[in-house]
């Protein structure tokens, strides 16, 4: 039998009881929950060095600069204040032009340039630093890790952190006070008032994978693709012919997303091919053709 096709999809609990995804999967094999998480599922599949160094990694994938160099990842982010601090409300999908990414970076260089820091705007949502040798990084969690939480848990601590608290509350100073953001808020649209720092690292030399390929439009899973150098598409592609053995990326999509843009695809996969479905929260099932035939079974109500 050919390797199963590897479908990865928000939380279950995002689905309808009535969702024709449930139906599908009443007739399938539960197996034991994996991963919970986006990073998580990542480290499961790639043999990588962990934490993952996404810096180094987006940035050879957009660039091909990273070299022995170290990165974090700088990214654009929205962070609104609240009676206990502060919370991350978005992070990377701040849907800037160039145009606006290069007005907002221009007050935030000269103060990495002071710590000897490079910042580089890959994307416009996605901006990268490029570390001087030797420099001590603390372990800045991922995005996935902090969004809707008081960021006072997440600060980098003790003395050796003091250097990157400041320099925080300087880049959200110089951002609060950006006339960007007033047009931005007065447009309906979210403020930039933050950058957040992670995925520190330096390029790993080898990765390893346990796909054949990946259809996706996450940078990061499409950096270690490259490195692992398997095949990769974007989801504009489609999911019709895709080979076996590789991943079809839909986690970070809603629901209703799902449902309208990719339902007919995914039921035509599940007749066709054997079929490995991960959620982002865990849960993971194994689907075979003849498992339509299940009639039998019914979703959980």
């Amino acid at each position: 039998m050919s390797a199963p096709l590897r479908l990865w999809l928000p939380a279950l609990a995002r689905f309808a009881p009535a969702h024709p995804l449930r139906r599908l999967l009443a007739r399938a094999d539960r197996l034991d929950d994996g991963p919970h998480g986006h990073l998580a599922a990542l480290a499961a599949w790639f043999d990588a060095p962990q934490p993952l160094p996404a810096g180094a990694l987006t940035r050879e994938l957009a660039a091909g600069d990273a070299r022995d160099a170290a990165w974090l990842c700088a990214d654009p982010a929205w962070v609104e204040p609240d009676m206990s601090g502060a919370r991350l409300l978005a992070c990377g999908q701040m849907q800037l032009s160039p145009a606006e990414a290069e007005a907002l970076a221009q007050p935030l260089m000269p103060l990495f340039e002071e710590q000897g820091m490079q910042l580089d705007l890959t994307t416009p949502d996605h901006w990268h630093l490029r570390l001087p040798p030797g420099m001590a990084v603390p372990d800045f969690p991922a995005p996935e890790r902090a969004l809707g939480e008081n960021l006072l848990q997440h600060l980098p601590q003790g003395p050796e952190g003091r250097r990157w608290r400041i320099l925080q509350n300087d880049l959200q100073v110089a951002l609060h006070q950006h006339p960007l953001n007033a047009q931005r808020r007065a447009a309906g649209r979210p403020p930039v008032n933050s950058l957040w720092l992670w995925g520190a690292g330096t390029l790993p030399a080898h990765v390893h994978i346990r796909l054949a390929g990946v259809m996706t439009d996450d940078p990061l899973l499409r950096a270690l693709a490259a490195r692992a150098g398997i095949g990769q598409r974007p989801r504009a592609d489609g999911a019709k012919e895709l080979p076996p053995g590789w991943l079809l990326d839909l986690q970070d999509l809603s629901a209703d997303q799902v449902s309208h843009a990719w339902w007919p695809a995914i039921d035509a996969l599940a007749r066709q091919h054997p079929l490995n479905i991960d959620f982002a929260g865990g849960e993971r099932w194994r689907h075979r053709p003849g498992h339509r035939w299940r009639v039998w079974r019914r979703p959980r109500t």
